[in-house]
């Protein structure tokens, strides 16, 4: 369990929204009966969180918000969006921190799953919700724990990829290392987008008999493929001792 301090998930989204100039800080125009506000960020927080929450006006503010999040094109700046996030964060630390101190998992990956929980809950949102904000939250809090879960039952365990990928790689065939006697079987398909389609199979052959290999003093054990013989070419084997030119 570790914590990302100052530049955790949360904490740069809380610097994306109030670290902007007064000038370029999203705000919120809210309409309850007959009054319009215009709420700054800070504002509408402490409508949602603050001592004197006012339920009516709390859900206004979370349909405004999430109406502009969702009206925002595809290619643009997402303010709208990252605002809705910022104003989800503080429904989130209690379950966040309780997470933190049951199950092993990195905040930053809980912090993150938050974040795209409640992104993905904005495009699903109901827009006639009468709590548009509860749903969002629950959305994040569910999230962080389906994923504290499933993360506390995995078993740490060493790089597997990293190990196999050295483990399978070769060196280029000048830098191989060639074991002073050894055969190598060079395998070449018919030119056709078929390729070789035939059965290669490892076959132990009969005892030799005096003179019959020529010399040749083939291994023991030898690639073997075989055709009918009014089928077409499947293929052609060589069969040459180590580092042999071809």
């Amino acid at each position: 369990m570790t914590s990302t301090g100052p530049d955790g998930v949360f904490a740069r989204i809380d610097r994306g929204v109030t670290g902007l100039p007064d000038c370029a800080r999203p705000s919120l125009t809210v309409r309850v009966g007959l009054r319009t506000l215009l709420l700054s960020p800070e504002e509408s927080r402490r409508t949602l969180y603050g001592p004197r929450r006012d339920s009516e006006l709390g859900a206004a503010v979370w349909r405004q918000a999430v109406a502009e999040a969702r009206k925002e094109p595809r290619n643009g700046d997402g303010a709208g969006r990252l605002l809705v996030v910022w104003l989800a964060l503080p429904g989130l630390y209690r379950n966040l921190h309780k997470i933190l101190r049951c199950l092993r998992v990195e905040r930053s990956d809980l912090e993150a799953e938050a974040v795209l929980a409640v992104l993905a809950a904005v495009d699903a949102l109901d827009p006639d919700d009468p709590e548009p904000g509860r749903r969002l939250i629950k959305e994040a809090v569910n999230r962080m724990w389906d994923y504290g879960k499933r993360v506390a039952q995995e078993i740490p365990v060493a790089d597997i990829v990293a190990i196999a990928e050295a483990r399978n790689a070769t060196a280029p065939p000048e830098e191989r290392p060639h074991p002073p006697e050894g055969w190598e079987l060079h395998v070449t398909p018919p030119p056709t987008r078929e390729g070789l389609y035939a059965t290669l199979r490892f076959a132990e052959p009969r005892p030799r008999q005096a003179g019959r290999q020529g010399g040749t003093r083939l291994p023991d054990l030898v690639f073997r493929a075989r055709r009918h013989e009014e089928a077409d070419l499947i293929g052609t084997l060589i069969l040459l001792p180590v580092g042999a030119p071809r």
